[in-house]
């Protein structure tokens, strides 16, 4: 997906006769079953409102409940998994220096809540309706008034370049293998679908994380498009607070680690 934008002898009439009317009326009779044809379609569908049938299910309706669905999921494969190390913490016989080991891989690693000073970005898409700003730019075409995946990886690359200790889009933390993929002016995460304003909220230190945001040449191209066509942007202080940890699976689905 891309925000990239581009500034922009007579034929001759054959001689009528009677060789020609077998044609026509081939012809006629062709449009009197195309109407009988609609008619017919017509008259039977007076009685079915496929807009309004209930046993119809759209497929954002779908696309909503699977997400619903792996959301209820994540949740209850977190719980389950704090409650298995739990129980493990108290038969597993490691020293205290084990622990301390495996809990500073587990932060690193984003299975484990992080706390911390954060800031969080906004980003939304164009009024509908949005006009260019500035003299010089053309008017919007339909593709500059949304937020595409180029801009949320922005924002989040700028953040790990910033010094992020943990990052969270939406209310998903995420690790080092997570996609941050759009379809259409959707956003797929792990499983689930958002749709904007997106939120990406970061753990680090504030001056920093906004001054990496500042200095992205793939931000300050955004920007162009926020004060040309008013797409959103907002960076906010949220002071301390705690990200989730990871609660989605993390077996490598295409790579193996070298042995």
């Amino acid at each position: 997906m891309s925000n990239s934008a581009d500034f922009p002898g007579p034929e001759s009439t054959p001689a009528r006769g009677h060789r020609f009317r077998p044609v026509r009326i081939l012809t006629a009779g062709v449009f009197a079953l195309a109407g009988l044809i609609f008619f017919i379609s017509f008259d039977t569908a007076k009685g079915t409102n496929i807009r309004t049938d209930a046993s119809l299910l759209k497929l954002s309706d779908l696309i909503h409940e699977r997400s619903l669905k792996n959301g209820e999921l994540d949740e209850s494969n977190g719980a389950l998994r704090e409650d298995i190390e739990s129980l493990a913490e108290r038969d597993d016989g490691s020293t205290e220096a084990e622990d301390d080991r495996l809990a500073a891989l587990e932060g690193r690693a984003g299975t484990r809540k992080l706390k911390g000073e954060a800031i969080t970005v906004t980003l939304n898409d164009a009024p509908p309706d949005a006009t260019a700003k500035l003299p010089g730019y053309p008017e919007p075409q339909p593709d500059y008034l949304v937020i595409h995946q180029q801009d949320l990886q922005a924002v989040v690359n700028a953040m790990w370049q910033g010094g992020a200790e943990g990052i969270k889009v939406m209310d998903q933390r995420l690790i080092s293998t997570s996609a941050v993929r759009c379809v259409g002016n959707t956003l797929i995460l792990q499983g689930r679908v958002y749709s904007p304003p997106y939120k990406i909220t970061a753990v680090g230190d504030p001056e920093k994380l906004r001054k990496a945001l500042t200095e992205a040449p793939a931000i300050q191209n955004y920007m162009v498009y926020v004060n040309v066509y008013g797409l959103g942007w907002k960076v906010e202080d949220e002071g301390t607070v705690t990200l989730p940890g990871y609660t989605g699976t993390v077996d490598l689905h295409y790579a193996k680690p070298v042995e």
